[in-house]
């Protein structure tokens, strides 16, 4: 019975909202393309499909 609750609560996806979108765009260089590539992702993201996610290095 606990593991079918918990692979129910596992299965969900977190992504972001439109606002949350919006927000981080608008500091990019290019906005609309920026729009549509995180709105493609998201959607990919939801329909189960893998999406890259690039990671830049930290700087001091």
């Amino acid at each position: 019975m606990f593991l079918l609750v918990f692979f129910s609560f596992s299965n969900e996806t977190f992504s972001l909202t439109d606002y949350q979108i919006k927000r981080y765009c608008k500091n990019q260089k290019k906005v609309i393309p920026c729009i549509k590539d995180l709105q493609e992702k998201r959607s990919n993201l939801q329909k189960g499909k893998l999406i890259e996610i690039p990671v830049s290095p930290y700087k001091r």
